[in-house]
């Protein structure tokens, strides 16, 4: 057992949670997005409240996103440690340095965007997970049912305030910075389990850089939606 602690307490194994929890959340994106595409449905918000409600009352669900939440707080301390490990491995820095060689802007950077989408997480956990669970919904009907209102709620933020433009415009910057996330974590991540390989390797990049734009896009893709059709 001290073995495995060990290992998970060192560099390397810190790397290989941070490409596990990260390749997870990929998934995680992937099907959140797909609850929330409903969204664009003409059908004042009946098939998104209907999915709202079913994501936050099945025992099944409801346990499995206890731990996404779990994992996404390991994610950002992993993230934390190896990132005050790296600081501290070179404390005198060197006079000259040459950021572009060898390494991508997102690379730099991953520290500044990780820190933008978990602000961003915050924002939109207060905005939207906290009313579905403790905020004053209204409830609408379908088929002699009723479903907490969480449409209305998403509806105003993104079209409805005087402060809609500035939030969508942020929703935007983040999802920005998720794409550029991605862009270097997608990659390292396989690359961080060991997959690494000359035929495949090129192929999990390019799948990388899909996923990076793709995903992202969609989710701006709702806000802004809203924000000019609604």
């Amino acid at each position: 057992m001290d073995w495995i602690i060990a290992t998970f307490r060192s560099t390397i194994g810190r790397k290989v949670i941070m490409a596990l929890t990260g390749l997870f959340l990929c998934t995680f994106l992937v099907v959140h997005l797909a609850g929330n595409l409903q969204l664009l449905k003409a059908d004042d918000g009946q098939a998104f409240n209907i999915y709202a409600q079913f994501m936050t009352s099945n025992p099944l669900i409801k346990f499995i996103s206890y731990g996404n939440y779990a994992i996404i707080l390991l994610h950002v301390f992993d993230a934390l440690a190896l990132t005050m490990y790296n600081k501290n491995a070179r404390p005198v820095q060197y006079g000259y340095q040459q950021p572009t060689s060898g390494t991508t802007w997102s690379s730099r950077n991953m520290g500044i965007l990780g820190t933008i989408i978990l602000i961003f997480l915050i924002v939109h956990l207060k905005n939207f997970w906290y009313e579905m669970h403790f905020g004053s919904l209204e409830f609408a009907m379908y088929e002699g049912k009723e479903y907490k209102d969480l449409y209305k709620v998403v509806k105003f933020a993104f079209s409805g305030s005087e402060y809609s433009a500035l939030y969508v415009g942020f929703y935007t910057l983040s999802m920005l910075a998720l794409g550029f996330h991605l862009v270097h974590g997608f990659a390292s991540g396989f690359q961080t389990l060991g997959l690494h390989h000359g035929k495949y390797t090129p192929l999990i990049k390019n799948l990388g850089y899909a996923f990076a734009v793709i995903v992202p896009a969609l989710y701006i893709l709702i806000p802004v939606y809203m924000f000019v059709v609604r």
